[in-house]
């Protein structure tokens, strides 16, 4: 029997606690399921946005890294690198669509807002690959276009909203690469920091952001001429690695994995305006239609993580697979 010393103490410890996650029903609630994608188990998890509650598994390919919707929004596709495939997925039912085969290392990807085009990063293989989308022909909606030598080790992709330049980074030899999708031609290539991956092309085409994850900041690059220009380099946080945008085109998020931050920059003048503490090494991020829930891969914690922005509070955690890393919904604020 407890003390009438040892209640008390209690009951403050589990007001202590309640505290320290807010309640459930701050959540956003959707209506479109949420994919988390688990790179060391292979496949998917499904989790509903009502109670945030992961509801089923959908095998992928082997070691699938990040997955991408569809410019038309009817799809979202995750690309299986080891596996050589991508999975199609119907992004408000969570049913498998299709399997493509023969794709030779698709780690990264990015359609052509266009949708003409889908790039995808062959991390280790080393190239970039330009397939022309073909969705009329149901046995194969895919044809390699044109393959681009891409040493060493691309990692990440941005196209511009013209559909006509896609910009690679190159992890293992520091560099940036520029592809023209109209003449089919690389236009330049350019030593940046240390480590890059994530990029982030702001609404105007204007400027690039790339993430360094081998150091502790965000590069910016003035791509709007004939040959790109640094015009700023903002400290951001220990293992800067993927960028969300925040939806109202003044401001995007970028997680550093191992500082376990994620930072705000603000596109005006590209400075860090704010700082969240994000456990278990952030990684991708998905923000929910009322512009202040932010979901985030927690990469070596096995777990979606849930956050409000605005009183930077730990709505919820999701226990998922092994080595999450990218996290979709439909239901998502703009990512420009």
């Amino acid at each position: 029997m407890l003390s009438s010393l040892a209640r008390p103490l209690l009951a403050a410890l589990a007001v202590a606690l309640s505290a320290s996650i807010a309640a459930p029903s701050a959540l956003a609630t959707t209506g479109s399921p949420i994919f988390v994608l688990n790179s060391l188990d292979a496949d998917v998890s499904v989790i509903d946005p009502k109670d945030f509650r992961q509801v089923k598994r959908i095998p992928t390919g082997k070691e699938p890294h990040h997955l991408y919707l569809t410019p038309d929004r009817k799809t979202m596709v995750v690309a299986n690198a080891l596996g050589d495939s991508l999975t199609f997925l119907d992004p408000v039912t969570a049913e498998v669509q299709r399997t493509v085969h023969g794709i030779p290392d698709p780690y990264h990807l990015r359609f052509s807002p266009d949708m003409k085009w889908l790039v995808l990063a062959g991390n280790r293989l080393d190239h970039v690959d330009i397939y022309k989308w073909q969705p009329q022909n149901a046995a194969q909606p895919l044809a390699l276009f044109k393959r681009f030598s891409a040493p060493k080790t691309p990692s990440h992709l941005s196209i511009d909203t013209r559909s006509s330049v896609v910009y690679a980074s190159l992890q293992d030899s520091s560099e940036l690469l520029a592809i023209d999708l109209n003449t089919m031609a690389p236009r330049w290539k350019i030593p940046v920091g240390k480590l890059p991956a994530d990029l982030y092309l702001t609404p105007d085409d204007k400027h690039l952001l790339v993430a360094l994850t081998g150091e502790r900041s965000v590069e910016v690059y003035d791509v709007s001429g004939a040959q790109p220009r640094l015009v700023k380099k903002l400290e951001t946080g220990d293992g800067a690695h993927s960028f969300r945008a925040l939806g109202d085109r003044k401001h995007v998020l970028v997680s550093n994995r191992a500082a376990n931050t994620i930072s705000k920059i603000a596109l005006a003048d590209f400075s860090v305006v704010d700082t969240f503490k994000a456990p278990g090494g952030p990684d991708d991020m998905e923000i929910l239609t009322d512009g202040r829930t932010l979901m985030f891969t927690s990469r070596w914690a096995r777990k979606l993580t849930v956050m409000d922005l605005q009183t930077k509070q730990i709505l919820q955690q999701v226990k998922v697979g092994k080595s999450p890393h990218g996290v979709w919904t439909l239901d998502q604020m703009p990512r420009q």
